[in-house]
């Protein structure tokens, strides 16, 4: 039942990398007659195709082109965030309401689908200068020490860059600084439906994926980024994919050195997801679970079923 007893609002399909969420979002879609709303951290940045998966071929099913959002939005280079993904999900999420279609998240960035769920008191923090300064100089360990001691994280980062944990830091003593801060969000009310892979499946499906993506170019992707001017430290930034191809392709690792790290890489990633959406059920997110290899008709039924709709 949803909240309050009112209808469902939002569809939100999320899942560990290579689980099948875009295929299984994009039929829902035709079904509902739906537009695509991506919770991806990295699809939103043009010409990065091979290397976020965006699969845009999916998009189109038995002839019928599905609308996306939130996809190649912003240039390679440039370091989006959470608080523009907010932001811009609740533009994208009001216009397909306008379109009268259903709105469907699909993505596997916990934070993302969760700044939206929880409506994360989310702004655009200024620099803070002085502050800047007191931390110049600090280790990670220091930084992530210290951001630790912060009651509630609202930037909960990964903290492999000393420049991003000095920027969390930065996000909480504003808001702490100004807790009167208050935002106003369209309601959403969400029915969040999980793809759950049995983890050896889901470990072949990242090593047969990532073998494919190189052959089909993925290396040339990414040396076409740097040559269009995009700085391999911005790339590294990126991580997984970016990080791992950009250091094999500055002389830094081998070939077999890049595709092992790269790989083993995934693997964690794709089991950090779903530490986090076990987190998200633990803080009262109800995810209704689907097996990824359960067929996609059946996986539909269960789904409209909850959403008290019939064909």
């Amino acid at each position: 039942m949803s909240a309050n007893n009112t209808p469902y609002n939002l569809l939100v399909i999320l899942g560990p990398t290579a689980s099948g969420k875009t295929t299984f979002a994009t039929h829902l879609a035709k079904t509902l007659d739906g537009e695509i709303i991506s919770a991806d951290s990295r699809q939103v940045y043009k010409g990065m195709d091979l290397g976020t998966g965006k699969d845009l071929e999916d998009y189109t099913i038995d002839g019928v082109s599905i609308p996306y959002h939130l996809i190649d939005i912003v240039d390679a280079g440039y370091k989006y965030n959470v608080f523009e993904y907010q932001a811009d999900f609740f533009k994208a999420f009001e216009k397909v309401q306008q379109n009268n279609h259903f709105p469907i998240m699909c993505g596997g960035t916990g934070m993302y689908i969760e700044s939206v769920l929880n409506k994360y008191k989310l702004i655009n923090v200024p620099n803070n200068d002085a502050l800047r300064i007191q931390l110049k100089g600090k280790t990670i360990e220091e930084l992530t020490e210290i951001l630790q001691s912060f009651k509630s994280l609202h930037n909960q980062t990964d903290l492999e860059a000393v420049a991003r944990a000095i920027r969390a830091i930065e996000i909480e003593t504003y808001y702490q600084d100004h807790p009167e801060i208050e935002l106003d969000l369209p309601e959403v009310n969400p029915l969040i439906i999980g793809v759950n892979i049995d983890r050896n499946a889901r470990r072949k499906k990242i090593t047969d994926r990532l073998k494919k993506r190189l052959d089909e170019g993925m290396l040339d992707e990414v040396r076409q980024l740097i040559d269009n001017g995009i700085d391999p430290q911005d790339l590294i930034y990126y991580g997984l994919e970016y990080k791992y191809l950009t250091l094999h392709i500055i002389g830094e690792l081998t070939f077999q050195e890049m595709f092992d790290k790269l790989n083993v890489a995934i693997h964690q990633f794709a089991k950090r997801q779903m530490t986090w959406y076990r987190g998200m059920e633990r803080k009262g997110a109800i995810i209704h679970w689907v097996d990824a290899f359960e067929p996609i008709n059946q996986r539909t039924d269960r789904v409209l079923k909850l959403l008290g709709k019939t064909l």
